[in-house]
């Protein structure tokens, strides 16, 4: 039976028939069926040749979508009576469920879940939906509806598509919004990640001018302290050079009212004439160290009789720029170096007691 009989036994008018068929493009029984549904209170158009072809929402879905509106059209059909035919490819035909005693069957009834059902194709249709493979003819008739019955089932049908239908609106809703928090959230995890990085980079970035602003200092104390050298070099040199041409011998302390000459210097000579001890004697030695790295001059009170190596301990412990092999010492007035070897010998035999001024180098 085709789409066009079959709708007409639903009791639908030919014209409307006619003009279901032709919007859809005759694409089957249940686009024909919802075009009816949807248009049931508009007029049915004089000229049908100016109809156009619409896209229905059943007709544009995949088979997945298709299969509750197959199992709906075949209720219809049961509703109607119209028969569906069968085939081969695992469907059930009369030959499947005949008898051997030869009473003519009326319908064919499920032995796993006891339906009943019109013919083959009702029964096939049940079989993929429920997985049910034993059936047998039966003898019970099947009475058909009345047509109050069948405008209630045909009601029924409707609204039950209809709640199908939106209840699987529900659900793509849930799942678009579901979908949209997750996007949100990812969104979200990417912006923190890059203001983390923006104040990892900010945090880097203050430490390297901090960094360089140290570095900048010490650098401008050294080049301070090298500064300050040099002018007591030249200052010594000139004293020298006018000592040699008044004829007399330079002494490094008539450079006391010089820079270089430190006022504890003096006080410690002083003290040890005031005692009547000779300086070379002097059971202490007060030592200033500047520093060529820059900072603070250090000061300090050894006994005479420590080597040099403790200066050198002293002076590694006040700075980590320092390091007790590495660092060496020179005294301007005068002018002499210390090496390697004077580590070992105490302050009294190099001569710095009971004062003197040292500069350090890393």
């Amino acid at each position: 039976m085709s789409d066009k009989e079959q709708l007409l036994s639903f009791g639908f008018a030919p014209e409307r028939v006619d003009w279901a068929l032709k919007a859809t493009g005759g694409r089957g029984l249940q686009p024909a069926l919802d075009f009816l549904f949807q248009n049931e209170s508009k007029p049915t158009p004089s000229d049908l040749g100016g109809v156009q072809e619409q896209k229905t929402q059943s007709s544009s879905a995949g088979a997945d979508g298709n299969a509750e509106d197959d199992e709906d059209a075949a209720a219809i059909r049961e509703v109607y009576g119209v028969n569906a035919t069968s085939g081969a490819g695992g469907e059930i035909t009369g030959a499947d469920v005949a008898g051997s005693s030869g009473v003519v069957a009326q319908s064919i009834k499920c032995i796993q879940c006891g339906k009943i059902f019109r013919d083959t194709g009702l029964a096939n249709f049940h079989a993929e939906k429920s997985g049910h493979d034993q059936f047998e003819e039966s003898t019970e008739a099947i009475k058909p509806l009345t047509e109050e019955e069948k405008k209630e089932r045909l009601a029924e049908l409707r609204q039950q598509m209809l709640e199908k239908r939106s209840k699987k609106a529900v659900e793509e809703a849930k799942e678009q919004k579901a979908n949209e928090a997750l996007r949100r959230k990812a969104g979200q995890d990417m912006g923190a990640a890059r203001e983390a990085m923006k104040i990892k980079e900010a945090n880097k970035e203050a430490e390297k001018r901090k960094q360089e602003k140290i570095d900048d200092a010490k650098a401008r104390a050294a080049i301070k302290a090298q500064i300050e050298a040099d002018k007591r070099e030249r200052a010594e040199k000139i004293a020298r050079e006018k000592a040699l041409r008044e004829g007399r011998g330079y002494q490094s302390g008539e450079q006391s009212s010089t820079p270089a000459a430190p006022a504890p210097v003096a006080a410690s000579s002083a003290a040890a004439a005031s005692t009547g001890i000779k300086g070379s004697e002097y059971p202490e030695t007060r030592l200033q160290i500047r520093l060529s790295t820059g900072g603070p001059t250090l000061s300090t009170t050894l006994p005479s009789t420590e080597t040099l190596r403790s200066v050198a301990e002293f002076v590694a412990g006040q700075s980590l720029a320092y390091n007790v092999e590495s660092v060496s010492f020179t005294m301007q007035f005068p002018r002499k170096s210390f090496t390697r070897s004077d580590l070992g010998k105490t302050l009294k035999d190099l001569g710095l007691t009971p004062s003197a001024v040292l500069m350090a180098t890393p």
